[in-house]
Protein backbone atom coordinates (compact mmCIF):
# COMPACT_ATOMS: atom_id res chain seq x y z
CA UNK A 1 0.00 0.00 0.00
CA UNK A 2 1.31 3.45 -0.93
CA UNK A 3 2.06 5.73 2.02
CA UNK A 4 0.88 9.35 1.95
CA UNK A 5 2.99 11.87 3.85
CA UNK A 6 1.26 14.25 6.25
CA UNK A 7 2.33 17.23 8.31
CA UNK A 8 0.81 18.87 11.38
CA UNK A 9 -1.05 21.95 10.15
CA UNK A 10 -3.06 22.89 13.24
CA UNK A 11 -3.70 22.11 16.87
CA UNK A 12 -7.04 23.46 17.99
CA UNK A 13 -9.19 23.49 21.10
CA UNK A 14 -12.73 22.21 20.75
CA UNK A 15 -15.48 24.78 21.12
CA UNK A 16 -18.11 22.07 21.62
CA UNK A 17 -16.26 19.55 23.83
CA UNK A 18 -14.41 20.53 26.97
CA UNK A 19 -10.92 19.08 27.46
CA UNK A 20 -10.80 17.92 23.83
CA UNK A 21 -8.40 19.03 21.16
CA UNK A 22 -7.87 18.17 17.54
CA UNK A 23 -4.55 17.81 15.84
CA UNK A 24 -5.03 18.38 12.15
CA UNK A 25 -2.73 16.66 9.71
CA UNK A 26 -2.50 17.95 6.16
CA UNK A 27 -1.55 16.00 3.08
CA UNK A 28 1.75 17.32 1.78
CA UNK A 29 1.13 18.90 -1.65
CA UNK A 30 -2.59 18.14 -1.33
CA UNK A 31 -5.85 19.57 -0.06
CA UNK A 32 -6.97 16.79 2.28
CA UNK A 33 -6.90 17.20 6.05
CA UNK A 34 -7.08 14.49 8.69
CA UNK A 35 -8.44 15.78 12.03
CA UNK A 36 -7.73 13.56 15.03
CA UNK A 37 -9.30 14.16 18.44
CA UNK A 38 -6.77 13.95 21.28
CA UNK A 39 -6.70 14.71 24.99
CA UNK A 40 -5.36 17.81 26.68
CA UNK A 41 -2.10 16.27 27.94
CA UNK A 42 -1.27 14.93 24.49
CA UNK A 43 -2.10 18.29 22.90
CA UNK A 44 0.22 19.98 25.39
CA UNK A 45 3.02 17.51 24.62
CA UNK A 46 2.69 18.21 20.89
CA UNK A 47 2.44 21.98 21.40
CA UNK A 48 5.55 22.06 23.62
CA UNK A 49 7.58 20.29 20.92
CA UNK A 50 6.14 22.34 18.05
CA UNK A 51 6.96 25.59 19.86
CA UNK A 52 10.40 24.26 20.87
CA UNK A 53 9.75 25.04 24.53
CA UNK A 54 12.18 23.67 27.10
CA UNK A 55 10.33 22.51 30.23
CA UNK A 56 12.38 22.52 33.43
CA UNK A 57 12.04 18.72 33.66
CA UNK A 58 11.57 16.29 30.76
CA UNK A 59 8.00 15.45 29.80
CA UNK A 60 7.12 11.79 29.18
CA UNK A 61 7.76 12.04 25.44
CA UNK A 62 11.09 13.79 26.06
CA UNK A 63 12.01 10.95 28.43
CA UNK A 64 11.10 8.42 25.74
CA UNK A 65 13.28 10.22 23.19
CA UNK A 66 16.20 10.36 25.66
CA UNK A 67 15.76 6.66 26.44
CA UNK A 68 15.74 5.76 22.74
CA UNK A 69 18.86 7.84 22.08
CA UNK A 70 20.65 6.25 25.07
CA UNK A 71 20.17 2.84 23.47
CA UNK A 72 20.91 4.01 19.89
CA UNK A 73 17.34 3.62 18.67
CA UNK A 74 16.12 6.10 16.07
CA UNK A 75 12.50 6.81 15.19
CA UNK A 76 12.45 6.72 11.38
CA UNK A 77 8.74 7.37 10.75
CA UNK A 78 5.28 6.95 12.16
CA UNK A 79 2.43 5.43 10.22
CA UNK A 80 -1.23 5.96 11.02
CA UNK A 81 -2.10 2.50 9.79
CA UNK A 82 -5.69 1.76 10.81
CA UNK A 83 -9.03 3.31 11.69
CA UNK A 84 -11.57 1.25 13.62
CA UNK A 85 -14.81 2.63 15.02
CA UNK A 86 -13.45 6.18 14.93
CA UNK A 87 -10.17 5.30 16.65
CA UNK A 88 -6.88 5.80 14.81
CA UNK A 89 -4.11 3.24 15.25
CA UNK A 90 -0.45 4.00 14.64
CA UNK A 91 2.92 2.38 14.69
CA UNK A 92 6.41 3.67 15.33
CA UNK A 93 9.05 2.44 12.89
CA UNK A 94 12.26 2.29 14.91
CA UNK A 95 15.74 1.24 13.84
CA UNK A 96 19.05 0.49 15.49
CA UNK A 97 22.27 -0.84 14.00
CA UNK A 98 20.89 -4.42 13.88
CA UNK A 99 17.15 -4.28 13.35
CA UNK A 100 14.00 -2.45 12.31
CA UNK A 101 11.06 -2.79 14.69
CA UNK A 102 7.45 -1.61 14.40
CA UNK A 103 5.85 -0.70 17.73
CA UNK A 104 2.12 -0.18 18.29
CA UNK A 105 1.31 3.31 19.59
CA UNK A 106 -1.54 5.63 20.34
CA UNK A 107 -1.63 8.15 17.51
CA UNK A 108 -1.33 11.12 19.87
CA UNK A 109 1.84 9.66 21.41
CA UNK A 110 3.25 8.80 17.99
CA UNK A 111 2.69 12.39 16.83
CA UNK A 112 4.32 13.81 19.98
CA UNK A 113 7.38 11.64 19.30
CA UNK A 114 7.42 12.44 15.57
CA UNK A 115 7.64 16.16 16.36
CA UNK A 116 10.52 15.55 18.75
CA UNK A 117 12.46 13.33 16.34
CA UNK A 118 11.60 15.37 13.24
CA UNK A 119 10.55 12.21 11.43
CA UNK A 120 7.89 11.91 8.72
CA UNK A 121 4.25 11.09 9.41
CA UNK A 122 2.42 8.78 6.99
CA UNK A 123 -1.00 7.25 6.47
CA UNK A 124 -2.74 5.26 3.75
CA UNK A 125 -5.25 6.31 1.09
CA UNK A 126 -8.15 4.36 2.63
CA UNK A 127 -7.75 6.20 5.95
CA UNK A 128 -7.70 9.62 4.26
CA UNK A 129 -10.69 8.56 2.17
CA UNK A 130 -12.71 7.47 5.23
CA UNK A 131 -11.75 10.11 7.77
CA UNK A 132 -10.23 12.99 5.82
CA UNK A 133 -11.78 16.29 4.89
CA UNK A 134 -11.14 17.79 1.48
CA UNK A 135 -10.35 21.49 1.71
CA UNK A 136 -11.48 23.50 -1.26
CA UNK A 137 -8.91 25.40 -3.23
CA UNK A 138 -8.85 28.82 -1.53
CA UNK A 139 -9.41 30.56 -4.86
CA UNK A 140 -12.75 28.73 -5.21
CA UNK A 141 -14.03 29.00 -1.62
CA UNK A 142 -17.36 30.71 -1.02
CA UNK A 143 -18.57 32.36 2.15
CA UNK A 144 -21.27 30.48 4.01
CA UNK A 145 -24.64 32.05 4.82
CA UNK A 146 -24.52 30.67 8.38
CA UNK A 147 -23.35 33.22 10.97
CA UNK A 148 -20.26 32.28 13.01
CA UNK A 149 -22.00 32.30 16.41
CA UNK A 150 -24.73 29.97 15.16
CA UNK A 151 -22.28 27.19 14.29
CA UNK A 152 -21.14 26.69 17.88
CA UNK A 153 -24.68 26.26 19.18
CA UNK A 154 -25.95 23.62 16.75
CA UNK A 155 -26.13 20.24 18.54
CA UNK A 156 -25.68 16.77 17.06
CA UNK A 157 -29.46 16.30 17.18
CA UNK A 158 -29.88 19.40 15.03
CA UNK A 159 -27.47 18.04 12.42
CA UNK A 160 -29.87 15.20 11.66
CA UNK A 161 -32.60 17.77 10.90
CA UNK A 162 -30.51 19.73 8.41
CA UNK A 163 -30.53 19.16 4.66
CA UNK A 164 -27.42 17.89 2.91
CA UNK A 165 -26.90 21.34 1.37
CA UNK A 166 -27.16 23.02 4.80
CA UNK A 167 -24.68 20.51 6.24
CA UNK A 168 -22.18 21.22 3.47
CA UNK A 169 -22.48 24.98 4.07
CA UNK A 170 -22.05 24.45 7.81
CA UNK A 171 -19.00 22.24 7.20
CA UNK A 172 -17.38 24.99 5.14
CA UNK A 173 -18.08 27.51 7.91
CA UNK A 174 -16.61 25.43 10.74
CA UNK A 175 -13.56 24.60 8.63
CA UNK A 176 -13.04 28.32 8.08
CA UNK A 177 -13.15 28.76 11.87
CA UNK A 178 -10.73 25.82 12.22
CA UNK A 179 -13.16 24.01 14.54
CA UNK A 180 -12.06 20.57 13.41
CA UNK A 181 -13.88 18.72 16.18
CA UNK A 182 -17.21 20.09 14.93
CA UNK A 183 -16.14 19.40 11.34
CA UNK A 184 -15.70 15.72 12.19
CA UNK A 185 -19.29 15.51 13.47
CA UNK A 186 -20.68 17.26 10.40
CA UNK A 187 -18.57 15.17 8.01
CA UNK A 188 -19.84 11.98 9.69
CA UNK A 189 -23.46 13.13 9.34
CA UNK A 190 -22.89 13.86 5.64
CA UNK A 191 -21.30 10.41 5.14
CA UNK A 192 -24.28 8.72 6.82
CA UNK A 193 -26.52 10.16 4.12
CA UNK A 194 -24.40 9.25 1.12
Amino acid sequence: MKKIELEIVALSHSITQTHSYAVVLGEINGLRRLPIVIGGFEAQAIAVALERMQPSRPLTHDLMKNFMHAFNVELMEIIINDLQEGIFYSKLVCVNEHDTVEIDSRTSDALALAVRFGCPIYTYENILENAGILMEDESKQKKSDIPVQETATISSRDLSKMSLQELEKLLSEVLEQEDYIRAIEIRDEIKKRK
